[in-house]
């Protein structure tokens, strides 16, 4: 393993992993396990976010009504890429739909408004897996479990379960096409080079961005 290519791999631990010819570091994108510290959301490492607006809070940005002790959690895997304007509208964001109205009236009141969390249906977790691909503007519904390898194109809407390497679009967002064969998906979850050690990766990230599949699964 030589330094030329263990620098390939950026530091997961940095803010900002993206440097610019000159030097400075992109301040746009953000390694998102950096920049959010929030009790119900996981991160996986190299997974980034870009957003030119330049955020004080991301959690709040992308996933907005996910408060802190909800019955559900985010959970993003390693090497996503999460482009502006995407949001994760979690289980909290229901109201009560036991009664005539689904007006909020308890948030109102201080008194009511522990009972009334309580009474709201607990939803499932929103998962996505390693290496999707969630494009502009795009938002994932309560519940939504993208598998890895994932495309989501700009602006879909996505709910339910997605199969791995498949790419959607839409509103409400359908599978446009598969990315590879049955038996191809089924070689690269076996792969897992995600789960690999970061030198690992780095000795091989020209086979990782490559089409060859076979090459890929004979490295030791």
């Amino acid at each position: 393993m030589t330094d030329s290519q263990v620098k390939k791999m950026p530091d997961p631990r940095l803010r900002n992993p993206l440097v610019f010819p000159n030097g400075a570091h992109d301040p746009a994108t953000v390694f998102l396990s950096q920049v959010i510290d929030h009790p119900n959301i996981d991160v996986g490492d190299w997974s980034y976010y870009n957003d030119q607006r330049l955020l004080d809070d991301y959690a709040s940005t992308l996933a907005p009504y996910l408060f802190a002790g909800a019955p559900e959690r985010l959970v993003i895997g390693k090497f996503c890429q999460i482009a502006q304007g995407v949001e994760f509208i979690t289980a909290s964001a229901n109201h009560a739909m036991s009664g005539i109205s689904t007006y909020p009236f308890s948030v109102f009141d201080q008194t009511k408004i522990a009972g009334y969390r309580g009474e709201l249906p607990r939803g499932f977790d929103t998962i996505i897996g390693h290496d999707c691909w969630i494009g502009r503007g795009a938002t994932l519904l309560p519940g939504a479990e993208l598998g890895c390898g994932v495309i989501v194109g700009a602006k879909a809407v996505v709910r339910g379960k997605i199969p791995d390497y498949a790419i959607v679009a839409g509103n409400p967002a359908v599978v446009v096409r598969m990315r590879f064969d049955a038996g191809t998906v089924a070689q690269l979850l076996e792969i897992a080079w995600w789960d690999w050690d970061a030198n690992k990766i780095a000795a091989h990230i020209d086979l990782i961005i490559s089409g060859d599949v076979g090459a890929l699964s004979e490295v030791p």
